[in-house]
């Protein structure tokens, strides 16, 4: 079964959405960018690795959406997770309905 130029084209362009974005104009293409270019022009160009090539670009696009969102939830529910222990601490007590102490420190900054 041969891939169509648009089904390609929509597979190219979904991969490009689930990489980084990177500013317009400002960098040349990125190596994996120009790798994926690449791959996709000698695969249309090609029919017996079409199908193949096809079934692996969306597996990427599975496994690369898959990665975004689960980065997606970690920050969502493990809002604490890149925040100091001081401040980890006063929230949790504000969580609860207290105030920390003014002079209270932490065990290891004393």
């Amino acid at each position: 079964m041969a891939t169509s130029p648009a089904r390609s084209r929509s597979l190219y362009r979904s991969l490009l959405r689930e990489l980084p974005a990177r500013p317009l104009l400002a960098s040349p293409r990125s190596s994996l960018h120009a790798h994926l270019r690449a791959s996709f022009a000698s695969t249309n160009s090609s029919s017996n690795g079409a199908t193949h090539g096809r079934a692996e670009a969306e597996q990427a696009v599975a496994y690369l959406r898959s990665q975004r969102q689960y980065a997606t939830l970690v920050e969502r529910y493990n809002p604490g997770m890149d925040m100091e222990e001081e401040e980890r601490v006063r929230l949790t007590a504000r969580r609860v309905g207290m105030n920390l102490p003014i002079g209270y420190k932490p065990e290891g900054k004393q």
